[in-house]
């Protein structure tokens, strides 16, 4: 067992109990309310664990402010500045067992402000004050593993810059690399650091400040020190898991670069070491996207400066892809894990949810149960017109399941909402959306680029799934599907077809599936991007199965506890439409609407073709072939 490990077990209070990123990081960016006081509620026990909260408003040139539970909620320092810490009235006020609290009096605007929370743990972050003494010594702390990245800044002092040690600096000042620095409140590119972090390189239980300077310990000044761990694989289910690495890549002569994390990031800071650049700052809630066209929210942690749109690149299942950033540059990084928290730890309504009516005035226009979403589709069930698909690994990008078209961009897609999606438009009073959470177990989305020969696509699922729906983003294809219910045959979303021998899908696994080549629209030879959304049964959640028809009533029993909220149907051993219906439209004893997804047709509302099953749904006698004919065979996912 890891020294992390060990320490991380204590931790919790419980040998073995699994951690995962999701207690330990959360990005903020979307809170009611306005001026006055708030509270952020992200899980993360700040008060009885500690850590730090990073904020910056994303429209204005304020400073951005580090608060930490070693210092006092509200004892303040900006790492774009020099000035020493500050208390601040009207801002962070205090931490809690669940998050923290704040107040704000005037600008900037509550709804562009991004909070970024650090909770202490073994293995992935530490917090540590120390008094300078001007001779070399050992400052301990409760890391458990050598250090990524250690920041440090005098506490009392003006004019002093935040000196940044990062195992990955190029260490052409010295003959150690550990012995070289980077300044966080510059753009100036690596120096020698010996005068800060003297000539021993850090352990898993401590790190050496040399010399008598300003920055790192002159003596009888106050520092803070902000640790990051590398690569501890201590975390999620098996507890087997690195959730942050701190390293670096070199791009070629495109300005790109593919970095191999071993895991998706969800927040990422970066900067060149060998050259002048700013401290970049990106995380997937504000927006990091596949298309990787200029539209990626950047902060700089050295400045002041407004968000910007600038391209950076996009996540990937094992890391990142970086785009157009600068030619043949060598970058350190950090990177965080997106949320890896399995589905069984969550109830069905904080992983899927459904908004009736959007809102044509406020933002985010369809509201969740309170999660974030990942993916969704939105429709006008009492009009014709497409179901539209939408992901955050994509940005403002959707699709139409009801046609085979290419991907068209929408100003309303927008991603920057804890609780819900896009912004508010006219007519969105019409539209339902339909709101999924990405969670191992239950659902991941997927995007890669086609080759022409057999690939290997990777995920996060968790899980060998059970429903896979792919679409070719940037060519009219149709959409194939995989259903393990009949594994022989694939399937088009948009079509009636029924199943056709599989030649798109092969060795699907826990970890990756195989879309095979030779066709356009699962893995095309013109190097097209392609999404894939992946579904699975998870117990009391959802359901990926099949039933035969009687032509009698049928209860299919999913194992839930209140009936399905979701329910989509398709007919397997004949053609036949993907019928879906859900709650909020009606799952009742009487009638209850239905749509396709496949055409582009209106829900119809007079017919009781499904009724409610505490364990699942029932289809009635009355339903149609497609549904429910005696000898035939249907392909279903069932939501609770």
């Amino acid at each position: 067992m890891s020294v992390g490990r060990f320490l991380q077990q204590a931790a919790a209070g419980n040998a073995g109990e699994a951690i995962y990123v999701d207690d330990l990081f959360s990005t903020d960016i979307d809170y009611s309310g306005s001026w006055g006081p708030h509270t952020i509620t992200n899980g993360l026990d700040l008060s009885g664990e500690g850590g730090m909260v990073w904020t910056k408003a994303r429209d204005g040139g304020t400073n951005h402010w580090l608060y930490d539970t070693e210092r006092g909620a509200t004892k303040a320092l900006s790492p774009d500045q020099t000035s020493a810490e500050g208390t601040i009235t009207y801002g962070l006020t205090g931490f809690t067992s669940t998050g923290f609290t704040f107040s704000l009096s005037h600008a900037p605007d509550p709804n562009s402000q991004v909070w970024w929370s650090f909770r202490k743990q073994p293995g992935f972050f530490d917090v540590v004050t120390y008094s300078g003494t001007g001779s070399a010594q050992n400052i301990s702390h409760n890391l458990g593993s050598v250090p990524g990245m250690i920041i440090v800044k005098n506490i009392g002092r003006a004019s002093t810059y935040w000196h940044v040690y990062h195992r990955a600096a190029g260490g052409s000042y010295s003959t150690n690399p550990h012995n070289v620095e980077m300044y966080l409140n510059t753009t100036d590119n690596e120096q020698n650091g010996v005068q800060t972090w003297g000539t021993t390189a850090p352990t898993s239980t401590q790190f050496t400040i040399g010399g008598s300077g300003l920055g790192s310990n002159y003596s009888g000044d106050n520092y803070v020190a902000y640790l990051f761990a590398h690569d501890a694989q201590d975390f999620g289910e098996d507890s087997d898991e690195a959730i942050i690495k701190c390293g670096s890549f070199t791009t070629d002569g495109s300005g790109n670069a593919s970095v191999d994390l071993g895991f998706e990031p969800q927040w990422i800071l970066a900067k060149t070491s060998a050259s002048a650049n700013q401290w970049v700052i990106v995380d997937t809630m504000r927006g990091l996207s596949e298309n990787g066209t200029g539209t990626d929210k950047h902060l700089w942690a050295n400045s002041s400066n407004a968000e910007m749109n600038y391209a950076f690149g996009h996540p990937t299942s094992t890391g990142f892809e970086a785009k157009n950033i600068g030619v043949n540059q060598t970058y350190i990084y950090v990177a965080i894990r997106r949320p890896h928290k399995p589905a069984s730890k969550f109830a069905a309504t904080d992983l899927f949810s459904m908004d009736a009516a959007g809102s044509t005035s406020s933002s985010p226009c369809f509201v969740s149960n309170g999660h974030v979403v990942d993916m969704a589709w939105e429709k006008t069930p009492s009009s014709t017109g497409g179901h539209l698909f939408f992901q955050r690994l994509t940005g403002q990008k959707y699709l139409n399941s009801a046609d085979s078209g290419t991907e068209s961009t929408g100003s309303a897609v927008q991603w920057d909402y804890m609780s819900g999606c896009l912004d508010a438009f006219s007519g969105a009073n019409s539209y339902q959306a339909w709101m999924f959470r990405r969670a191992p177990g239950f659902f991941d989305v997927v995007t890669y680029t086609g080759t022409g020969s057999d690939l290997t696509v990777n995920h996060n699922l968790g899980v060998t799934p059970e429903l896979i729906i792919v679409k070719n983003r940037n060519r009219s294809e149709n959409w194939p599907v995989y259903h393990s219910g009949d594994s022989s045959n694939y399937y088009f979303l948009n079509t009636t077809t029924g199943g056709q021998s599989n030649n798109r899908f092969s060795s699907i696994t826990a970890s990756s599936f195989v879309a095979e080549g030779g066709s356009n629209d699962v893995n095309s030879n013109y190097n097209d991007g392609h999404v894939a959304y992946l579904f699975a049964t998870v117990a009391g959640i959802s359901k990926v199965g099949t039933y035969s028809g009687t032509g009698s009533d049928v209860n299919v029993d999913c194992g839930f506890s209140s009936g399905a909220r979701f329910v989509l149907i398709k007919r397997s051993d004949s053609t036949g439409d993907w019928y879906y219906y859900d709650s909020v439209r009606g799952i009742v004893a009487g009638n209850d609407p239905y749509l396709f997804l496949n055409t582009t047709a209106a829900q119809v509302t007079n017919t009781d073709y499904i009724d409610p099953l505490s364990s699942g749904f029932t289809i009635t006698s009355s339903a149609p072939a497609a549904l429910n004919t005696s000898g035939g065979t249907y392909l279903f996912l069932a939501i609770a």
